[in-house]
Formats: C-alpha cells, structure tokens, sequence
C-alpha cells in the first residue's frame, strides 16, 4: 500500500510542501539518504497553536503538532525523492518550545514518531530520535521536527 493511501486510512493527507522562510531548502538528497529542514506544525500556512508547551500550549496539542511537523518532513521529502521510495526512517530530531521544568519532551516527539511508525512499521519506521527542549523555536513554534531517511536503492 502506497504511504499516500496509509495516510488516507490514518484519515490524513499529504500537505504541500512549505516554502523556506530562510536560505536553505526543505530537503536535501546525497545517494539514497534524505536530509530535511526543521519543519514546523504549519498548517494551510499557519500554526494552530503557538507558543510555550506547558502554558500556551498543552503537551497533547505539542504532540498533534509534532504529528504536523511529520507529515510536513514527508512533504518536503517529496519535492526530492517519491515517498513510496522511503525504505527506512533513519532519524527524528525533534525541539520543543518549553516552559522552564517541562521535561515531557520525548512525550511531544512521539507524535512524530508514532505516525511514522504506523505509516513505515515496526521495522522501518522505528528510528534513532533526539528530543531536545528549547528556549524559543521559529515563529514562536511550539514544536519542529527534522528527518533523515533512506531512499530504496
């Protein structure tokens, strides 16, 4: 089964690509390993929910975020390579936009990680992960995920 019709079981979709807001490219290829841009929760080009997870943000909103982040990975990798071409999820960076004392921040990265779990399996979609906390993220962004992946050969 395609990853597109994965989605579409899970009830989601691949969104369009977002532009950079700075000087890099939301994807890079070299061989058969993609490298993506930090992405952040946009959605039809906005954050649905800004600012510090454990007070503007709750951890279960951060974590739908980092599900957004995600899918958008997916649709940067698509402008390099065909996302039924994903043989492994290699890596998941994730940052969080905490308060001072918020610690759940592998928790908020899971969202990614579930999904791309459900969409690649057990096998290939588990991967090495960072979750890192943050004073400040992009667009006051609660949450951005990053991905390596490797390309079938």
């Amino acid at each position: 089964m395609s990853i597109k019709a994965k989605l579409a079981e899970l009830g989601l979709t691949l969104p369009e690509a977002a532009l950079p807001v700075a000087a890099y490219v939301p994807a890079v290829r070299t061989g058969n390993l993609v490298f993506t841009a930090g992405q952040l929760p946009l959605v039809d080009g906005k954050i649905p929910f800004v600012g510090k997870v454990g007070s503007d943000v709750t951890p279960e909103q951060a974590k739908d975020m980092a599900q957004v982040c995600a899918l958008n990975a997916l649709a940067a990798i698509s402008l390099v390579a065909d996302i039924d071409q994903i043989e492994r999820i290699v890596r998941v960076g994730g940052f969080v936009n905490g308060i001072p004392g918020f610690v759940a921040i592998p928790a908020v990265i899971n969202g990614a990680s579930e999904l791309l779990i459900k969409l690649f399996g057990e096998v290939n979609g588990k991967h090495a992960c960072t979750a890192i906390g943050v004073a400040e993220l992009p667009l006051n962004a609660p949450v951005e995920v990053e991905m390596v992946v490797q390309l079938k050969s």
